[in-house]
């Protein structure tokens, strides 16, 4: 169907409705939402219709129900700025991303619409074409799979919490949280207090993982710890105690404590840290006296019954930046890019000697 006809065809389904949903419409006519999302926009700037979230409607019809000094014809096309954000998980390390992004749409009159992609790369696109069909102005998108495709994506995107490659994106605004800076400070600290046989226990199969092994490694040259074997890098994978795959390295690293060969442990993530200090305690060691502990998010690590030590990426900032720099981006759309990294802060607790 031709472009005008389609045009006709929305004016004409709003004269008998007074309004439509950009996704159902699409649906009818067999074309895209992005399609019929691009109609409504030059129609809207034409002065025909009224923008509204996820369909149009009538100006008239708008003005019934819109605020006595709002205005159909200004940038937001008569009605708040919508900003989607999809994030893979709600439960864990997310839940102040988002409280941050929601304050940060809040002042700025917009509101936040968000979905959970449950780390599925394909319910990830999904989401992503929803809300584009729905008509939200830009994207904040937490990545679970490959990213290239966001750069050809009809809305302004901000990538969250995934730090990219040298020339990874370069099209695309980056907002992240510096892990290599998080763990070269725990091995600051750590070697500050007097640790010098530092282990790294991570899940490498986390996206942060490599940058907090980075991090760790340069932070060991750093602090001169050139004793054999100073540092070690034990990696549980994506399994949970009671499998080989978690079991073994833990049950490394408890033999290199009780050795001599270890005195302080970066561990990631805090469920893995907890579960590290309960084992230790099994076996009588001593924390802080026989090793230091220094806990990676810091979402629960205060509440362990020996308090850890944590780096606490910053995560409020990390979603208030980002919504920031997307509202920046809709209303500059040629302004520089920017890769905007957050440092995360030590909180010394009972399990390093603070």
């Amino acid at each position: 169907m031709h472009a005008e006809h389609r045009h006709q065809a929305i004016l004409r389904r709003l004269r008998e409705e007074g309004s439509l949903r950009v996704s159902d419409f699409a649906a009818e006519l067999g074309v895209s939402p992005v399609t019929i999302r691009r109609d409504v926009e030059i129609l809207a700037d034409r002065g025909l219709v009224a923008r509204v979230h996820g369909g149009a409607m009538l100006p008239e019809t708008w003005a019934e129900t819109a605020p006595a000094d709002a205005d159909p014809a200004a940038p937001a096309r008569g009605r708040e700025r919508v900003i989607g954000l999809i994030v893979p998980s709600a439960d864990y390390y997310y839940p102040e991303v988002i409280k941050g992004a929601r304050e940060a749409a809040a002042a700025r009159n917009a509101r936040l619409v968000l979905d959970i992609s449950g780390y599925d790369a394909d319910e990830e696109r999904a989401q992503v074409d929803r809300m584009i069909g729905d008509g939200v102005d830009g994207l904040l998108v937490v990545p679970t799979g490959p990213r290239g495709w966001y750069e050809h994506l009809p809305v302004p995107v901000v990538i969250v919490e995934r730090r990219p490659g040298s020339d990874e994106m370069a099209g695309i605004d980056h907002v992240v949280s510096d892990h290599v800076h998080g763990a070269r400070l725990a091995v600051r600290h750590l070697a500050e207090a007097g640790r010098t046989r530092l282990a790294l226990l991570v899940r490498g199969t986390s996206p942060t993982a490599q940058w907090i092994i980075e991090g760790f490694e340069a932070g060991v040259r750093a602090a001169g710890l050139e004793a054999p074997r100073p540092a070690s890098v034990l990696d549980t994978g994506d399994a949970g105690p009671g499998s080989p795959e978690y079991d073994d390295p833990v049950e490394e690293l408890l033999d290199a404590v009780a050795a001599g060969r270890v005195d302080a442990v970066i561990a990631h993530p805090d469920n893995h840290a907890l579960a590290l200090l309960r084992r230790l305690r099994a076996r009588s060691v001593q924390v802080p006296g026989g090793v230091a502990i220094v806990a990676y998010d810091d979402e629960v690590a205060g509440l362990a019954d020996i308090p850890l030590s944590a780096i606490a990426p910053a995560k409020h900032e990390v979603g208030a930046s980002a919504v920031e720099l997307l509202v920046r981006r809709i209303e500059q759309p040629d302004a520089p890019r920017h890769r905007l990294f957050v440092l995360p802060r030590l909180r010394v607790r009972s399990s390093s000697g603070g």
